[in-house]
């Protein structure tokens, strides 16, 4: 059965809203979807039919109906369904890697096969591989048990510790098992990215990152752009353009106040490069958004 199951489950549970198991995310779209960024952690994400792309700065990923990407690091990417229709839904199936829980399975089973390593010692923030039978079959597992609750408690944990099994010995491994290892590069890039992130608003200091990860500034500048495919400052910029979309969609906030909260002193250059990243000046972006939601709210009502 494999992908034909996997679409069936999927199918099903995403028209019920059935309550998921903890961790474990459904996708479902019937028509191709316009680009929107957000802010994403570290997750596993398999299509079961359709395609979807994901852009994390200059680079674009895109990942078919038997393959799964995975994100290793909080990063702030564009995504959307690239290819769906009524007929043939974009199915797709995700779950949250959780850091512990990849420890925990490597401090139990320390010579599992597949290289410690990545080659090169770089490591991206994003991959695409296919994905073998056994990680299919094991999801489908975990999806029957949305129809069985009583069991969900016991199987649910020993499925998702499969799954991960199957990742951590798979063909991205080497970079699973960095998410579980607190003294790996990509660990200490992690500690960067989720300070920029909760401190988007402050000044960034380069050298005073470099520190906290260990790093010389030169060894932290490389793995931070193979990291997240951006530079420091780049990043810190993403963070603060997506929090100020948020803060204008969700509240009727001043254009200019919401620039200096989010740590512009130039409303000019905040405006400027909104518009650069949305396509529009942080206004009528607002405007649209706002727009949107209400129609999304009246058709659903």
């Amino acid at each position: 059965m494999g992908l034909e199951e996997l679409c069936a489950l999927i199918d099903r549970h995403a028209r019920r809203g059935t309550p998921p198991v903890e961790g474990l995310l459904l996708s479902r779209s019937e028509r191709p979807t316009a680009p929107e960024p957000s802010l994403t952690g570290p997750v596993l994400a398999l299509v079961a039919q359709g395609a979807k792309r994901t852009g994390l700065g200059e680079r674009t990923y895109e990942y078919r109906a038997g393959q799964y990407l995975v994100v290793t690091v909080d990063l702030p990417v564009t995504g959307h369904f690239s290819e769906a229709s009524p007929g043939r839904p974009f199915l797709g199936v995700g779950l949250e890697l959780r850091p512990a829980a990849i420890a925990d399975l490597l401090l139990q089973h320390a010579t599992a096969p597949g290289p410690a390593r990545p080659p090169g010692g770089a490591v991206s923030g994003i991959a695409v591989s296919t994905a073998p039978y056994e990680l299919v079959d094991a999801l489908v597992r975990l999806l029957r048990l949305l129809e069985r609750p009583a069991d969900r408690p016991v199987l649910a944990p020993l499925i998702e510790k499969e799954i991960l099994w199957r990742l951590v010995t798979g063909e991205q491994g080497a970079v699973i098992r960095q998410i579980g290892l607190a003294d790996s590069t990509l660990s200490q890039i992690g500690r960067a990215v989720r300070w920029i992130r909760d401190h988007h608003a402050s000044a960034l200091r380069v050298g005073e990152l470099a520190d906290m990860c260990a790093m010389s500034a030169s060894s932290f500048h490389r793995h931070f752009r193979a990291v997240t495919a951006m530079t420091p400052l780049q990043f810190q910029k993403n963070i603060r353009l997506q929090q100020a979309r948020l803060l204008l969609m969700s509240r009727d906030d001043d254009v200019e106040d919401v620039g200096y909260a989010i740590g512009y002193d130039s409303p000019s250059q905040f405006s400027r490069e909104y518009r650069r990243q949305y396509g529009l000046p942080p206004g009528r972006d607002a405007e649209r958004l706002r727009g949107a939601e209400r129609g999304s709210r009246a058709s659903r009502a």
